[in-house]
């Protein structure tokens, strides 16, 4: 092998190939430079220079503001305000439309970006609620974002699109803003003077913000025209689109700075454009501050700019006239379709909420509405006679004529005198009361606002009637409100409010001297003769509702029942286990029907007192639901419910009415199947029979049908009857001569040789399984021992019908319990029974019925307790005895 080949170099490897790394899109690059300047130092600084530059925008507006403001009054800023023309505020108003109607558009624009299709009135809801939202809030995250998730998700769009959505305005809002601000910058440096700024530097500045705005769109044409950036291109809007971005943004922005303009003075030198240049500036820092609706920074730029040409009080009198039109309004508009929405797709769970708490409190009600309506006439009364505010009354001055204002002061003192005469109305529960007081509620904060001002007592009183409206069904009782007489502990009440309200009238005008022109000085200040005409007007109301009350109606009585109600009430009658349904059938008692006519109750009314004699009759089932019914009937008249000589089976369903049971005394039954002449304890009814029949005492039974004929002899003994007793006709619990009642069952006879001497009207079930007798009377002239004779032959003729036993009747106070720990009415009927001769034979009573071995069943009175019991014993006895005077004496 030679040298030279030997240093011949070998040959070169081929070098693996290596691919050719691709290019990457415009997008790519962007993001990765955006990345590396978020973690680079300088992305740290910026980072913490967001965060504090709220703080530092903030804090320099106070400081500017304050000192701007120190020297100022508020009303000169009232005056400035009231001095806006109002067809200028009508522009401004009209001009406010126009931008929110802009608004609206960022978010059809942004449907498309996203592909989606919705009508155009639910996006321009969704749109207005949301932009008015978030100017007020300021965080657009908080505000618009969370108010667009809500209401978008509800249409069918997903999390990412109402994301892309929120995306998409937000940038068509900066578009706007670089356009628009950039445009008017550019062609009015002068309105940004106060930045003490050279106006070639302010009009570059604007030339760059809309050089911003065509790298924009060049970038979204670039985007889409590459195949290289198809990130990217999932993210920009197509060109045609970011252009109509920027021309709707821009016109929102414009017609949001018209509103400012239209509101401006002469005075101020500027231009729509010039206006529309400080707009754009004075709007990105407040926006830029995240402070709600940019807040005190706003204020800030637009106070320096233009305090040099423009009074101090006109600029802030236009810049809280725009935060009103552009802010308030929009923003409580907004807040109530949100409402509305969030009503409209709960409805139910609304519903459901509202009849809960509406069920927990409604039984509260009445006298917590009855303590607010008290409440709110004192506060009308007290602000009547006390001085209004002198600047309020200044401002009220501009807009209320004085004779509306003196009208004003004297309706709002008549308002609370009348609230705190119908609070005992709302108290009783009185459905006119309600809507008097409601449509009062309603007037009063009308006319506070009116007389001096007084926002606080309008939200009272607002407030006050809008907490009752609900609750309007709870109020449902049908009555006169006249009829309702003030109750003494209320009657107190009132007349304290009023002689307080009088007593703190005249000692806030103590320093004034009166004298008779008083009365007809009408001026701004004059608080005491409007005092002096107030309270005339107060003393005239109470006077017309006491006269009124005094020549009230009397209270109606229920209706008695005629032939058709008898008819119906007959055969419930005979076909009742307890033979004392037969009261119903003596017509002195309103008969209640439930809905089928197979049950009935009878009731008298006396006071308030609503009496029902004995259980309802009818099935238990039934008879439970028609008292429940009654217990209603009572309550809707504002009456007393009360059940009269119960017997101890029904008593569960009077306690679960929340109803006292007081004892009565004891009934006395006699069962036949164990009543033998012959047994061993009936040796004297025995012998007086024996010995009657001898001296010629005979006894029949005459039925129904013959009963015509004997009634003059029988109306001639029950008159001599009671000639010998020297009593009077009872009612209710007992029956009365009377000749229709006497012809509605048989009559028991008793003839003394021949003539009759005695009778007994007989009730008698076809049940068979109780009967008894009512009326039982004789001549003073009988042989000794009738009553007796008759007793005994009606229990024998009844053993002989089949019917199981005989009612005697009611034992008054027997039964009680005298010992120490036994109940106060307890002892008060014992003490009766034993000492209470003068007005009822109380004991010897109870001693004649001994005689016949009956089986005792204590019978009670189902009725409120409390204080209010005395007043329905009393009642009890006004029907028993068929009058107050009868109640009295024997």
């Amino acid at each position: 092998m030679s040298q030279a080949s030997t240093l011949a170099p070998a040959p070169l490897a081929p070098a693996p190939s290596v691919p050719p790394s691709p290019r990457r899109g415009l997008g790519q690059r962007l993001m990765r430079w955006w990345e590396r300047a978020r973690q680079g130092p300088w992305g740290k600084v910026g980072r913490a220079l967001l965060v504090l530059l709220p703080l530092i925008l903030m804090a320099a507006a106070g400081r500017t503001l304050a000192k701007e403001l120190a020297q100022l009054r508020w009303e000169q800023v009232a005056l400035a305000m009231s001095a806006l023309p109002g067809w200028r505020v009508g522009l401004a108003m009209l001009a406010t439309a126009g931008s929110y109607l802009a608004l609206t558009l960022y978010d059809v624009l942004a449907l498309q970006y996203v592909g989606r299709r919705l009508p155009y009135r639910r996006v321009g809801r969704i749109s207005f609620t949301a932009c008015a939202l978030g100017h007020s809030i300021g965080l657009s995250v908080l505000g618009s974002g969370s108010v667009r998730l809500r209401l978008y998700t509800d249409q069918g769009l997903s999390v990412v699109e109402v994301a892309r959505i929120a995306a998409f305005t937000s940038a068509t809002f900066w578009t706007g803003l670089l356009l628009a601000g950039g445009l008017c910058v550019a062609v009015s440096p002068e309105a940004l003077a106060f930045l003490q700024v050279s106006s070639g530097t302010v009009r570059a500045v604007g030339v760059g913000l809309l050089l911003l705005v065509g790298g924009y769109v060049w970038v979204c044409a670039l985007a889409h025209r590459r195949a290289g950036a198809p990130g990217l291109r999932s993210h920009l809007p197509r060109p045609s689109l970011a252009v109509r971005q920027a021309l709707v943004s821009s016109m929102d922005w414009m017609m949001a700075a018209l509103v400012l303009y239209l509101l401006l003075p002469a005075e101020s030198g500027l231009s729509l454009p010039g206006v529309v240049a400080l707009f754009a500036a004075a709007q990105s820092l407040g926006i830029l501050s995240q402070v709600p609706g940019g807040l005190g920074v706003f204020e800030f730029v637009m106070v320096t700019a233009l305090a040099p040409r423009v009074p101090m009080p006109a600029v802030l009198g236009v810049l809280v006239v725009y935060r009103m039109l552009y802010y308030v309004l929009p923003l409580v508009l907004a807040l109530a379709l949100l409402g509305n929405h969030e009503l409209s797709h709960r409805r139910a769970e609304f519903r459901q909420l509202l009849n809960g708490v509406r069920a927990t409190l409604a039984p509260l009600m009445p006298p917590l509405a009855a303590a607010a309506c008290f409440v709110a006439g004192a506060v009308l009364l007290f602000s009547g006679v006390t001085p209004a505010v002198p600047s309020r009354l200044e401002f009220l001055s501009h807009f209320v004529p004085l004779p509306l204002l003196e009208l004003s002061h004297l309706l709002g003192s008549l308002t609370g005198m009348a609230l705190l005469l119908l609070a005992l109305g709302l108290k009783r529960q009185l459905d006119g009361a309600f809507v008097l007081v409601l449509g009062l509620l309603l007037a009063g904060g009308v006319l506070s606002l009116l007389k001096g001002g007084d926002y606080e007592e309008a939200t009272l009183l607002f407030t006050t009637a809008l907490v009752l409206t609900p609750f309007r069904s709870r109020f449902y009782r049908h009555a006169s409100l006249f009829a309702q007489r003030l109750s003494v502990s209320w009657l107190l009440a009132v007349l304290a409010v009023v002689g307080a309200s009088v007593g703190l009238g005249f000692f806030s005008y103590r320093h004034v001297d009166y004298s008779h022109e008083l009365w007809w000085q009408f001026t701004l200040e004059g608080d005491a003769p409007r005092f002096l005409r107030a309270l005339v007007g107060m003393l005239s109301l109470s006077l017309f509702f006491g006269i009124a009350t005094l020549l009230q109606p009397a209270a109606a009585r229920p209706r008695l029942p005629g032939a058709v109600e008898l008819a119906v009430a007959r055969p419930l009658v005979a076909h009742a286990p307890e033979s004392s349904a037969h009261l119903a059938l003596v017509g002195d008692k309103a008969l209640l029907f439930n809905d089928t006519r197979t049950s009935f109750l009878m009731y008298g009314v006396a006071g308030r007192s609503w009496v029902s004699m004995g259980d309802p009759v009818g099935p238990p089932d039934e008879a439970t639901e028609l008292a429940w019914r009654f217990h209603e009937l009572a309550d809707r008249h504002h009456g007393w419910t009360c059940f009269y000589q119960v017997g101890p089976s029904a008593l569960p369903r009077y306690l679960d009415m929340g109803l006292a049971l007081l004892k009565l005394g004891e009934e006395a039954t006699v069962p036949l199947g164990g009543f033998l002449l012959e047994l061993p304890e009936f040796k004297g009814l025995r012998h007086t029979c024996r010995k009657l029949e001898k001296e010629g005492v005979t006894f029949e039974v005459c039925p129904a049908q013959q009963v015509l004929p004997l009634l003059p002899e029988l109306e001639s003994i029950s008159r001599a009857w009671m000639d010998e007793k020297q009593t009077r006709e009872k009612g209710f619990s007992l029956g009365f001569f009377c000749p229709r009642y006497l012809r509605e069952g048989p009559v028991a006879l008793v003839r003394h040789q021949g003539r009759l001497v005695a009778f007994a009207n007989m009730w008698v079930p076809l049940l068979r399984e109780e009967f008894s007798v009512d009326l039982m009377r004789h001549r003073p002239e009988v042989p000794r021992g009738v009553m007796d004779f008759l007793f005994t032959q009606l229990m024998l003729w009844g053993r002989e019908q089949g019917y199981e036993r005989f009612n005697l009747g009611m034992a008054p106070f027997s039964g009680m319990m005298s010992r120490s720990l036994a109940p106060l009415w307890h002892r008060l009927g014992t003490f009766l029974f034993r000492h209470g001769e003068h007005f009822y034979n109380f004991q010897g009573l109870r001693q004649y019925k001994e005689k016949f071995h009956p089986v005792w069943t204590p019978r009670y009175l189902a009725a409120p307790g409390g204080w209010v019991l005395p007043r329905v014993l009393a009642n009890i006895a006004t029907l028993v005895s068929r009058g107050l005077t009868g109640a009295v004496s024997r």
